[in-house]
Order: C-alpha cells, then structure tokens, then sequence
C-alpha cells in the first residue's frame, strides 16, 4: 500500500503532529511526505518527496497575519502548476493535515483525499464557536483544503470523529517542573512590541522565543532568543506559565505539561478565533492583544495558580488505524 501524506508547512504546528504520525504510517505502509509552505522552524526527521509553494499565510507584526504580503507571495500560476503536476493518482491513499496542493489536486482528479487536522475539527457544529462569525474566514477554512472525509483533533473530543491532540512524544517523556519564568511564543508581534508590552511586567522573567530574532537579547527582565524546537519544550516544560497565540499544538501541550495558560488569538485569522472560543469554555483566559487595557486580565492569571485540568492519552496509532481501516481496501491486513 502506498499513501501520500501531506502537510501545511506554515508554522510549526502540523510538522509537530507530523513528527508522530509520519513514523506510524510507515510501519503500516510505503509513504511518501509532501510540505507546502514556509515560515516554519522545525527540521523534520524523515525526508520529503515533494516541496511545494503551496498557498501559506505571512504572520505580521504586530498582532496577526499580514493580509498584503500573503496576496503578494501566493503566486496562484505557481499553485495551479503544483496541483496538476502532483501525481496523486499514484498513490492508494492522500492523507491530509490542511495542505492545498494535494488536496485540490485530488479535487479535479477525482481522488478521495482524507482530512486529518485540526481543521478538520474547528467548523463541527458541536464546537464552541466566537462572539462574531467572520464569514469570509468560515469560507477560507471551509475551501482551503477541500477532502472527501475527515478526522479531527480538538482541545476536547466533541463528537465521533473529533479526538483530543496529538502530543509528540518528545513533549510526553518531558520531565516537568516550576523554574518560575514564563514562555512566549507570539511570533505575529515582533520583537519591539514585545518588549514595550511585557517590560510593563517587571516582576516577571519572560523567556520569549522569536520568529524576528536570529540571536538571542536580554532587556531588563526579558530574554528573547530564536525559535529552536527543544530549548522551546524545555523553557516550556520548566516555566510557570505559558502566554502564546491560539493556534493548536502550542496551547494543547501546555495544558499537557498542566502549565497555566493565556492566549492572545491572531488577527485575520479565524481558526484561532474558533480556538480562543474552545479555550475559553474551558477557563483559559482569552486577550485581544498585549494593551494596556488588558492588564488586569495579565495580571490576574500571574497571580492566579490554578491550572485546567485535560486527558490527552496517546491515541495517534488508535486514529492512524481507523483512518486506513475505513478508507483503504487493505483493511483486513490492519485488523
């Protein structure tokens, strides 16, 4: 059996999954990988067959995803290109996490392509949805990557086919403790802004990990390094808290390691609108920005220890096992 599997390479979080998901795969079948996108910053420790252009989002800075420049790169011949030359009729099964090439390719060729992402849970009726629908975003979400079926992972398992994260192993054998700091990951606000916001807070040793930064700066109480894939999980593992946007992974692995956590949603982009709204049923605190006029809110969660209790067993091999006994004519051979 040969499976393709395809990955959205903007920001870290489906290479995260992937990292898991990827080795169970090919102890089941022959894989090949393809990664669409840019503006991550983890090395992956299988190859990829195909590299695409993909159609990614650019993080901004100050707050959210840069509308402008994300017109500007997407380079649609290019996409259109990349659609009709990947040869997904080569393959039994197209697995996708929220990856465009592959699953338009599937589209117009008439492939079943099956969704397995965060997204794929996000716009189930049976999710917490925000305050204001932003129509436009429900619509990209929706049209992005399109698939024949779908498997979703979600802060909580809110329906049959929605299950709780995937946490990587590398964050599951983490020894956890309280070294006191607090970890940053806010990589649509550049490193100015952060530090003008979070030296209001000078009690506070902030350990900030940066999309901006290629070396690492101390300013009074903040320190702020690049993005480096174990040093994050540690300085996670070992702080107080956790202040980071309401993308999936980040969130989810904190609530893992039980750290407190405050999320500040991203602008212009209505996943994390829909994330922020799930966090915040279950008593994370939820910010619009780093203001001033949410101080009290910042605050209130410093001084406040009480942390949101979560279940997140390892079920990647139980979801991996349902997806190719349902969608595979190889069923019997995974029994």
């Amino acid at each position: 059996m040969k499976i393709l599997y395809a990955i959205q390479g903007t920001g870290n979080g489906h290479l995260s999954r992937s990292m898991d998901v990827v080795p169970i795969l090919k102890e089941m079948a022959e894989v090949d990988v393809l990664v669409s996108g840019g503006q991550n910053d983890l090395t992956l420790p299988f190859p990829v067959k195909y590299k695409c252009h993909g159609m990614g989002f650019v993080f901004g800075k100050n707050g959210g995803v840069d509308i402008w420049k994300t017109f500007y790169k997407s380079r649609f011949r290019k996409f259109i290109n990349e659609v009709n030359e990947l040869p997904v009729e080569n393959y039994d099964l197209v697995i996708n996490d929220f990856e465009p090439v592959s699953a338009w390719s599937c589209y117009i060729k008439d492939k079943p392509c099956i969704g397995l992402s965060h997204q794929a849970a996000v716009l189930s009726e049976n999710v917490p949805q925000p305050e204001v629908t932003d129509r436009f975003g429900k619509l990209v979400l929706k049209q992005y990557a399109p698939v024949t079926d779908k498997y979703g992972f979600h802060f909580k398992s809110f329906g049959d086919k929605i299950y709780t994260p995937v946490i990587r192993q590398q964050v599951r054998n983490q020894e956890v403790t309280n070294l006191g700091h607090y970890t940053v990951y806010l990589p649509a606000y550049d490193d100015e802004r952060l530090i003008r916001h979070l030296s209001e807070y000078r009690d506070v040793k902030w350990d900030v990990f940066s999309k901006h930064n290629k070396k690492t700066l101390k300013h009074k109480n903040i320190i702020i390094q690049r993005i480096d894939n174990e040093k994050f999980i540690a300085s996670m593992a070992s702080s107080a808290g956790v202040l980071c946007g309401a993308g999936f992974e980040t969130p989810a692995e904190a609530l893992f390691m039980k750290k407190k956590l405050l999320v500040i949603p991203m602008k212009n982009q209505y996943e994390q609108q829909l994330n922020a709204a799930a966090l915040k049923s279950m008593g994370v605190p939820v910010i619009k920005s780093l203001k001033l006029k949410h101080s009290e809110v910042i605050n209130a969660w410093l001084q406040n220890d009480s942390i949101i209790p979560v279940d997140y067993p390892d079920i990647t091999r139980q979801v991996i096992e349902r997806v190719l006994n349902e969608h595979t004519p190889f069923a019997s051979k995974l029994v």
